[in-house]
């Protein structure tokens, strides 16, 4: 819970981090296979695939439990004595030696080499063999570094043997009498060699320096030595260089290690020496993240050997840890024995104050680990904070006060986030070891709050998260540290800063880990107000999901008067200023929900707060205060109606003024104006006894302003511009507009309304955006007598002319405001059309909408058609449901019969999106039935097809689940047309999914209908007319050209192999050839040779048609097209063999594949005309251009 790193939170409904899935294993169950593995690896170590598929397997089995390596533990001493006995077989060869260490590596990798070097076997008769074996080791080689590395271990574990290794000596004079090397220096030199190196064996190396030199026999003779060297290396070798670095890495290991497991009265005497040599390195200095984490660590095992290894006597005892000891109410002897552990301590310390005798060193250690503290990287903040704590356990009392004292200043605000994470930890560390006197708690808990909520902004973003979660972790320890009564004073602020950060922390591991520390109090300390009750709101689970903290537990919570006003405040103080947008809003909305908690409060204290921020100088603030002025300002009222006191009860006239005012403060900006229209919006619907004041004409023009100006903002804000407009518009129309008989005053009304309408043909596309929105959001009131106007400008902005072919949005959003002008307006079948949907202008209606079905524009931004596809499917769907359930009459069989058409068409094309939108749209109106939609064709077909239980269930996004029920509506008449148009286009298409299963559908539906003649013939004339009708129209007939390919290629046309001259192939040839005429689209031609080639299987005249076309395209300009015609030709020779007289297929065939057909066209049409003549074929001829 060290806050290492922020989790990015992208979305509101979803935050990374905030599921989280653990897979929970019970035991090693893969066993016996990893003692197949193990016993296979002679068998597999000679071939280089074998041993790859072994070492994946075993690391495959084994990362599986990194999160529970003790499952392994049972199993260790197995594995590693199977693989041992690989190692000391004299007759294993290197490689499968070295096989046998990767494994023995992989296990200590997992399980940790603390827990795995006891395991190894220690006896005096391996002492010269591990020797040997490291002798020959290259510690260069970089491909072996994990036998290196296991040896290096192993020989720390074997030269732990209680034998003088001078007796294994002997005599040192070789057979060739030349003088043998001590084994006590051939360790040595091996530790050294390998301290130097730059792979895992360094760390080994440093393990067995620890273990070898404080040996009573090797201490004595070579300790001293062996330190002047390293120090000699540390002196010489700069952390500048890479090789320094490396060298400066393993010394300061192995001192670490040293000091770490060496006794106190052997290293005393070098360590002064030691730590001046480590002062002149400077190591603070470096940019090397290890080597400083190394430093601090040695820095505070120094420290530890300056000071005596005993426990302070002055430390802070709870005495029991027990969480049943702390929940009963019986407990008294408790309490008895933490007072007579108090008494026993306080009558020690006068006697071991005296014993203490504190070097000057220990200043600088400290000092040190201080500034450490404030490091840059979190794991040497982390190693600082645990040095304090194991040092000033050992300090007399007066000096750790110093140390606590010293410690606080981390926490000022000239100090940078790094020092404040650094200080939490140090706090923890201090009071989980009880270092933390109570009478310190006051002068730490101020500090903890103010970390529970630190939040710096830097640039564009903030730092803290750390520092926040890091608090967090101080709570924690606090809980399992102190008595309940130590903390009774501080217990109202620490868990009201504990259920904020929980409830209202931006980051989802800073909110977890404050719920983890509410949930430690509320079992430890038991003194947490409504603990139970909030911690089963606000899980660790339940704080996941931010939008669901701020809006839904927060009114939980603030429903205890403990929480209430401290959540107000820091909503109010510290989040409606933050500077992420997206957390000021969830502020005011949750302020909006907590308001019926504490209206008296809100209203006095809260809003003549905000009124002053409102037109203040920092533009978070301003943003934010806004907002909040209008959520407050609209729960007061509603708090006010539902109470029958007039909406002005909480209000003073300093208030209502103040609101009046933030309006014409503000300058505009993509912040301010949709913040001022939502203020606009809430003041409305709160019903403000504003109307004939000059602030509503100011409020309309500002509106106005806002969506003329959407242009001038970036493209991210104009959406949420231009919605928050709109909604104000709304809002602003409907209290302040109408009169007491329910009109509009007629001057207003035209004005406004003309206004709006000229607006729709600006040449700008988001002027008509805002616009045509605006006018889709006004009050029947105002669009009585003034309908069709509307319907006729916004009619407008949807055809497509020459000069706004790319206004798709502008396209759009009038579809959508022609949905909605509907419904506001009602229906009524023999109403005027001034004032009503009726028979004299649904036509004109359905038309507009139908229209937008046919929208694919395509641009820069790719299909932006799409968006008006959508919205006028959406539109279609609203205007007929109003129909049906008002006035059914008015929708004719044709009209249906379009709509159901036309997304049987979308539902079959290829961009899943629109796909699953029609799809949708398509079951919502077969299904209704309140009443049901009239005249949809095939009804009955229709609702076998797509049962209505599957309405919810059916995935359209799915190819796999869409593709096979579409395909179904061929064999309806009515949608045969449209769903083989869309599926064309899916069918042909480029994404491989929606290709594969959207013509695995189609190859389906055609198997059925081969032994219905009539069934077939029925398709082909529509599959010809849907050519017929989309010829050169390249995003029809490109595809088309494709699936008829797949279509020829999977002989879905075979019953007409075997007419002469059937119609059917005769006129799909003449289309084919239409198409390509003078095309110079590589796709289109690529797939016409395939369809062209299909063909050739149909009996006729057409035959030497379809070769006269072929050998044109062997002699086209592109040389991709020649050699692919080329090819595709060759292929189709060798499935229809029987086109070609035997005599001549093979020189066919030779000439097919022999010739280059990229060569140049003179030779290639040479090539071609021998063809022509082989196959009785005219030779094409040559046209000369007309100049």
């Amino acid at each position: 819970m060290d806050g290492a790193g922020r989790e990015p939170e992208e979305g509101e409904e979803r935050e990374p981090g905030a599921i989280s899935e653990r897979n929970i294993l019970e035991s090693f169950t893969e066993s016996r296979e990893v003692a197949e593995l193990i016993g296979n690896l002679r068998g597999v170590f000679g071939e280089l695939v074998t041993r790859e598929m072994a070492v994946e397997r075993f690391i495959g089995i084994m990362d599986k439990y990194q999160e529970q390596p003790h499952l392994l533990d049972r199993h260790l001493e197995g594995m590693m004595n199977s693989l041992l006995e690989i190692v000391r077989d004299s007759g294993s060869p290197p490689p499968l030696v070295h096989l046998a260490f990767k494994f023995l590596y992989i296990i200590t990798k997992v399980r940790g080499y603390k827990r795995f070097l006891p395991l190894f076997p220690h006896e005096v008769r391996d002492l010269q063999p591990v020797l040997d074996m490291l002798a020959k080791q290259n510690p260069k080689d970089t491909e072996t570094w994990e036998t290196r590395y296991m040896l290096l271990l192993w020989l720390s574990m074997i030269c732990l043997i209680p034998f003088d290794l001078a007796r294994f000596d002997g005599n040192l004079v070789s057979v060739e009498g030349q003088t043998r090397q001590p084994t006590m220096d051939r360790i040595l030199d091996i530790a050294k060699c390998y301290l130097v190196v730059s792979d895992k064996a360094r760390d080994a190396a440093a393990v067995l320096v620890s273990k070898f030199i404080v040996r009573p026999d090797v201490r004595q003779s070579r300790m001293a030595d062996f330190l002047d060297w390293v120090l000699s290396m540390l002196s010489k070798s700069s952390s500048q260089t890479m090789e320094g670095t490396v060298i400066v890495n393993g010394m300061l290991q192995a001192l670490a290690q040293l000091f770490k497991h060496g006794k106190r009265e052997d290293c005393l005497p070098y360590a002064a020496t030691v730590l001046e040599c480590l002062d002149n390195c400077k190591l603070s200095e470096s940019n090397q993240m290890v080597l400083r984490k190394l430093g601090m660590k040695l820095v505070q095992r120094l420290g530890l050997t300056f000071v005596k290894p005993k426990v302070a006597k002055w430390r802070y005892q709870r005495g029991r840890r027990s969480l049943a000891a702390n929940l009963q109410a019986q407990g008294a002897a408790v309490q008895n024995q933490k007072r007579e552990a108090a008494a026993a301590a306080a009558a020690a310390e006068a006697e071991d104050d005296e014993e203490y005798d504190i070097p000057g060193e220990i200043e600088n250690v400290v000092e040190q680990l201080l500034v450490g503290l404030k490091d840059k990287d979190t794991i040497v903040r982390w190693s600082a904070a645990k040095g304090i704590g194991r040092i000033t356990g050992r300090l007399p009392k007066e000096l750790a006060d110093d140390v606590i004292g010293s410690l606080l200043d981390c926490f000022s605000f000239q100090e940078t986030d790094n020092a404040w994470h650094g200080g939490c930890l140090a706090l923890a560390e201090l009071g989980r070891r009880g270092l933390l006197l109570p009478s310190r708690i006051s002068d730490v808990v101020p500090v903890m709050l103010k970390a529970l909520t630190y939040d710096e902004k830097r640039g564009a973003c903030s730092v803290g998260s750390n520092v926040r979660d890091a608090a967090c972790y101080v709570c924690w320890a606090f809980a399992r540290a102190y008595e309940p009564a130590e903390l009774i004073p501080f217990i109202n602020h620490i868990s009201s800063a504990l259920v904020i950060a929980a409830v209202f922390d931006r980051d989802v591991n800073c909110r977890r880990a404050a719920s983890a520390a509410f949930q430690e109090n509320v079992g430890r300390q038991g003194t947490f107000p409504h603990g139970i009750d909030i911690l089963t709101a606000a899980d660790y689970f339940a704080v996941g999901n931010r939008v669901n903290c701020y809006l839904t537990i927060s009114v939980y919570i603030a429903g205890f008067s403990e929480y209430t006003q401290p959540m107000i405040d820091h909503l109010v103080n510290m989040k409606i200023n933050h500077w992420d947008s997206v957390i000021r809003e969830l502020a005011t909305k949750a302020l909006h929900n907590i308001t019926p908690q504490a209206p008296e409060y809100m209203a006095n204290v809260v809003l003549p707060r905000l009124l002053p921020l409102s037109v203040g100088s920092d533009l978070h603030t301003r943003h934010g205060a806004i907002l909040a002025c209008a959520e407050i300002t609209h729960a007061l009222c509603k708090l006010a109606q539902e109470n029958n006191r007039s909406v002005t009860y909480y209000f003073s006239e300093q208030s209502l003024e103040g609101l009046k005012q933030i309006h014409q403060e503000v300058c505009r900006g993509e912040l301010m104006r949709p913040a001022v229209c939502t203020l606009i919006e809430k003041l409305s619907l709160s019903k403000m006894p504003f109307r004939g004041d000059p602030i509503i004409g100011g409020w309309q023009w500002l509106i106005n302003d806002s969506l003329r100006h959407l242009t001038l903002v970036s493209s991210a804000a104009r959406q949420h511009i231009k919605e928050s407009a709109v909604s104000a518009l709304a809002a602003l129309c409907n209290e302040f507009y109408i009169n007491e008989r329910g009109e509009a005053d007629p001057a207003l009304q035209d004005e406004l309304v003309t206004q709006y309408v000229s607006e729709l043909q600006n040449s700008e596309e988001m002027i008509r955006c805002g616009f045509s929105r605006a006018l889709g959001a006004l009050p029947r009131f105002l669009l009585k007598g003034r309908l069709q106007q509307v319907l006729e400008g916004l009619k407008k902005v949807t055809v497509i002319s020459p000069e706004d072919v790319s206004f798709a949005e502008a396209r759009r959003d009038a579809l959508i405001a022609i949905a909605k002008v509907c419904q506001t307006a009602g229906v009524k079948g023999d109403g005027s059309q001034q004032e009503y949907v009726c028979r004299e202008n649904v036509d004109q209606i359905y038309a507009t909408l139908l229209t937008g079905v046919t929208d694919y524009t395509t641009d820069s931004r790719g299909d932006v058609g799409g968006w008006v596809r959508e919205a006028a499917m959406t539109s279609l769907m609203e205007v007929t449901l109003l129909l049906v359930q008002k006035e059914a009459e008015l929708i004719h069989a044709n009209i249906c019969k379009q709509i159901m058409c036309w997304l049987a068409q979308q539902s079959a094309e290829k961009i899943d999106k629109f796909r699953a939108h029609a799809g949708s749209v398509f079951l919502t109106l077969l299904h209704f039935d309140h009443p049901p939609v009239p005249h949809i064709p095939h009804r009955e077909e229709l609702e076998r097809i797509f049962p209505r239980w599957e309405k919810e269930t059916l995935n359209w996004n799915a190819a796999s689940e869409a593709f096979p029920r579409i395909t179904q509506l061929l064999g309806l008449p009515a949608y045969q047309y449209h769903v083989l148009l869309g599926l064309s286009v899916s069918v042909g298409g480029l994404t491989e999914t929606t290709l594969r299963y959207s013509a695995q559908s189609l190859f389906d539906y055609m198997k059925k209908i081969q032994s219905d003649p009539s069934a077939l013939e029925g398709f082909c004339e529509t599959l010809l007319r849907v050519f017929e009708d989309n010829l050169r129209n390249d995003r029809v007939s490109v595809p088309l050209l494709t699936m008829l390919d797949q279509l020829l290629a999977n002989g879905c046309f075979d019953m007409f192999t075997e007419q002469e001259n059937h119609p059917f192939p005769v006129k799909l040839f003449t289309l084919c050839k239409e198409e390509i005429k003078r095309s110079k689209d590589i796709r289109k031609l690529r797939s016409s040779i395939g369809v062209f080639c299909g063909l050739i299987q149909f009996q006729g005249d057409m035959r030497e048609k379809v070769f006269f076309q072929l050998f044109l395209l062997l002699c086209h300009p592109f040389p991709i097209i020649r050699k692919t015609t080329a090819s595709q030709v060759y292929e189709m020779l060798l499935t229809y063999s029987d086109v070609v007289d035997a005599a001549v297929m093979e020189q066919v065939m030779a000439i097919l594949s022999d010739t280059n057909w990229e060569a140049e066209l003179p030779v290639v049409r040479e090539r071609r005309n021998c063809l022509c003549d082989l196959l009785k074929v005219p030779r094409p001829q040559l046209v000369a251009k007309v100049s």
